[in-house]
Order: C-alpha cells, then sequence, then structure tokens
C-alpha cells in the first residue's frame, strides 16, 4: 500500500513504465496471506485484462511471521503461508497470468531494536523476530523454486549489508533507501521484460501537426 507514496518502489516503476504500461498498486496495509488468497479474485480476473498482464508481484511475509502469542490476528502458520502463496500463483495461472510472470518478493529483515520501540510506545512487546521472518523468507523462495516463478530474496540482499537499519523506516517498513534498494532490484529482473514495450502513442515531435489524425488514430 505504501509502494506509491513519494519515493516509493511502486511510484519509481510506475515513473519508469510510463507511457508504456500502467503500473496497478494492490497492496493492503496489514494483510496477510490468508486474507490476501480470498480476495485475490476480486483483484485480478480475466475481465479485467489478465491476458495483457506483463507481471505480477506478490510480496507477503512480514506480516504473517508475527509471533502467534503477541499478534494473533495477523499471524499465518508458516506451513500455510506456503500453501497461500502456492494458491495465488495457481489462481493467477488459471486466468491466463504464466509463472513466468511472477515474482515473489521475500519480506525483508526486522530490526529488532527499532520496531520493539515502536511496540513499547503502543503498550505492546516485541512481536516478530527476525530469524522468524526469516523462516518465512526461505519458504517463499522454496515456493518460487516449486512452482517456477521467479524470486527476489529481499530478507537475504539486505543484509549482505550487515548493517541493514537503514534500509528499514522503523525496524519493519521500509525507508527511502530500502524502497530503492527494492525498486532497483526489481528492476533488474524487469528490464528485460519491459525495456522493449513500446511508447503508447508517438512522441510529441513525431506527430504530424497539419494532420494529426494520421499519426493518433
Amino acid at each position: 500500500q505504501f509502494s506509491f507514496q513519494e519515493n516509493g518502489w511502486g511510484a519509481f516503476l510506475a515513473e519508469r513504465l510510463v507511457r508504456k504500461c500502467d503500473v496497478v498498486n494492490r497492496g493492503l496495509s496489514g494483510y496477510n496471506t490468508r486474507w490476501a488468497k480470498l480476495i485475490l479474485p476480486r483483484l485480478i480476473s480475466k475481465s479485467t485484462g489478465a491476458e495483457s498482464t506483463v507481471a505480477v508481484t506478490i510480496f507477503f511475509g512480514a506480516n504473517d511471521s508475527a509471533l502467534k502469542d503477541l499478534n494473533p490476528k495477523q499471524h499465518v502458520p508458516l506451513e500455510e503461508y506456503a500453501a497461500n502463496l502456492k494458491s495465488m500463483i495457481e489462481y493467477l495461472k488459471s486466468v491466463d497470468i504464466t509463472e513466468d510472470r511472477i515474482i515473489l518478493i521475500t519480506p525483508p529483515p526486522l530490526q529488532e531494536s527499532a520496531w520493539e520501540k515502536e511496540c513499547l510506545a503502543k503498550g505492546d512487546k516485541l512481536n516478530r523476530r527476525n530469524a522468524t521472518t526469516g523462516e518465512y523468507a526461505q519458504a517463499c523462495v522454496q515456493v518460487a523454486r516449486d512452482c517456477g516463478t521467479e524470486v527476489l530474496d529481499l530478507w537475504t540482499l539486505m543484509q549482505k549489508n550487515q548493517d541493514f537499519s537503514s534500509y528499514l523506516s522503523d525496524g519493519l517498513h521500509l525507508s527511502t533507501k530500502g524502497n530503492s534498494f527494492l525498486a532497483a532490484q526489481l528492476w533488474s529482473r524487469l528490464d528485460k521484460k519491459l525495456s522493449a514495450l513500446p511508447w503508447l502513442l508517438p512522441y510529441w515531435r513525431d506527430v504530424d501537426h497539419t494532420n494529426p489524425e494520421a499519426s493518433l488514430l
């Protein structure tokens, strides 16, 4: 949901793809795969132009991996999380979005000390653990392998820089730097697929101003 904010990774992709294709944001803050699986048919269907969809990202895990005892509303067991991802992939395939057009994104790492401050400010205990989030990230990678989709392992990539806290605004959500990192990683996977898309309508200098119908219709 936050990806279309200023400096968000979704906004970055939309800017890169202007006049080539529409970037549609269907992110829902706080949702998990259990809920997303149920509403996916409302978000994407054959009638909404699935056949012309060039890529779909599925980015879940940060909420699913919340600790059950401390955050039962968002928590989804690891096995169910993996099954839900597979279910969403199967649904997309059923509306003719093939696996080569699907990219799974793992949750980013959790910076526990920063997120704990956020939890304590609300009167809560730390309700997530980075090691647990890593288990969900590994499950996401395995689902991609099993289903033949691409995967962006954000959890691993961000931690190659030992101090990954700058990628996160509050220990959980992406900062401006984190958004830029995700956007760059994602674009490197999308560039080959999307950079060759033709422009929608000609460049203005190429329009015949004496007979615009000939150029535009």
